[in-house]
């Protein structure tokens, strides 16, 4: 008797596989990401309440916050993550300690999420889709810990070769608590004595503001706004998700155009990175701004107008399809003509019927017509109708003339008969009389 093998054990999956239960809830939870942006900037508000905002205070924070803003903007994003344009050394240290101040990350792992979204937009390989809901895309895919294997590949071997990306990347737990806290208290203490409100607000409170900006155009960004160069994705463009991310959102520009420099071509749009690095350029600190040419621009909003165009045009009523037409024979149309007021235009037949006695022209004239190809007639041998006469005459197509119309019937004929004569011995005599009463 064979020896029993034990039952294979299943082998669990990740925790972003099982659903939330009161027993494995706080499995689902990022815990260090929970702490840096739920715990401690509420346990700092709590601080905040008792310790008074002063002015020079708040002027730093501001500052401290264009700086972090700056570098996740013009630097992680347009820099690092899309290469738009080429840096210095010493621009890239101010872009890469301002970014690293944001509390985000690296500049490798920032820039890994932001290609894997570009690439996989609006899937569940998009790191922080808004298919997931607006939360998600917000800020609810950073709190709950989630199987990285499941997000889409991408390259970030030139991000490995960068000398500085490397060195940001080893020491970056270092580099962002001294940037982003440490560096505020230690500059308002000894500035002008205020070590805990540099702490509280020019340092946590004012990443959670940068955080919070950033956050908002990855979704208000894909929520808010119009589509003005395509939308079978979700980005979108719109003044008020730009005001909140330092100009970050014409995302729907950006996401057509990514290496463009710039969020936007109109320059009265709030874009302040774009000025920025044209700033930088002019000061020889950055080089090779690359841009989209403006005709590739205009072809993709031409392109997208165009399909708006046509998604009106698509629920008016145009008439009877003609592939839905019945094909008539010209005596067809002759023998309906006799209890119908038919007429023909441009080969296609219309049953005039109910619109005589309302035709503009009078009921006379549009009698004149009828069991008649009245092409010639209606493009300027009586009258050259206007546009709105002719989408109302399509209204009333009933039919496809075949061969086209009269005229073409009656060469049809003619070209059948002679080439009749031309194979068959006929009385030439007595098709040359039949040819001529037709």
């Amino acid at each position: 008797m064979a020896p029993k093998t034990a039952p294979a054990t299943k082998t669990p999956g990740h925790i972003s596989d099982q659903p939330w239960t009161l027993a494995n809830w706080y499995q689902h939870i990022d815990w260090l990401k929970t702490t840096l942006l739920v715990i401690i900037p509420l346990v700092t508000c709590y601080f905040a309440y008792y310790t008074p905002l002063q002015r020079p205070t708040l002027i730093f924070s501001v500052l401290l916050h264009l700086w972090a803003g700056i570098g996740i903007t013009a630097g992680y994003h347009r820099l690092w993550s899309h290469r738009s344009y080429t840096a210095t050394l010493p621009l890239q240290l101010f872009l890469g300690l301002g970014g690293a101040s944001a509390l985000e990350g690296s500049i490798r792992y920032w820039s890994w999420g932001h290609r894997a979204h570009h690439r996989f937009t609006d899937t569940d390989q998009d790191p922080y889709t808004v298919h997931k809901g607006l939360w998600h895309a917000h800020m609810g895919w950073l709190l709950v810990r989630q199987d990285y294997k499941k997000h889409g590949r991408t390259d970030i071997s030139d991000l490995s070769n960068d000398p500085f990306v490397v060195w940001q990347h080893k020491h970056y737990p270092a580099i962002s608590i001294t940037c982003g806290w440490i560096l505020p208290m230690v500059v308002a203490g000894l500035g002008w004595g205020d070590w805990r409100g540099g702490l509280i607000y020019a340092g946590v409170l004012r990443v959670v503001t940068v955080q919070q900006s950033s956050f908002t155009i990855n979704s208000l960004g894909h929520y808010l706004g119009d589509q003005p160069f395509d939308d079978r994705r979700s980005p979108r463009d719109h003044w008020i998700s730009s005001l909140f991310s330092l100009g970050e959102g014409y995302h729907n520009f950006h996401h057509e155009f990514p290496t463009d420099y710039r969020n936007t071509t109109r320059w009265l749009t709030y874009d302040p990175n774009k000025w920025c690095i044209a700033t930088w350029k002019w000061m020889g600190l950055a080089s090779d701004l690359r841009t989209f040419s403006q005709n590739e621009i205009d072809k993709g909003k031409l392109q997208q107008e165009q399909k708006k165009l046509d998604g009106k045009l698509a629920v008016l009523k145009w008439g009877r399809p003609l592939k839905d037409l019945p094909v008539m024979e010209w005596d067809e149309f002759l023998v309906s003509s006799q209890d119908r007021a038919l007429i023909v235009v441009a080969g296609l037949v219309h049953d005039l019927t109910s619109f005589v006695d309302e035709h503009p022209g009078g009921k006379s004239l549009i009698s004149s017509g009828i069991g008649k190809d009245a092409t010639a007639l209606f493009n300027g041998g009586v009258y050259n109708h206007s546009n709105a006469a002719r989408n109302l005459l399509a209204k009333y197509r009933v039919g496809i003339i075949r061969g086209g119309g009269e005229v073409e019937i009656w060469r049809l004929r003619t070209e059948k008969r002679l080439e009749q004569i031309r194979t068959r011995d006929y009385d030439y005599s007595i098709v040359g009389k039949k040819l001529a009463m037709e």
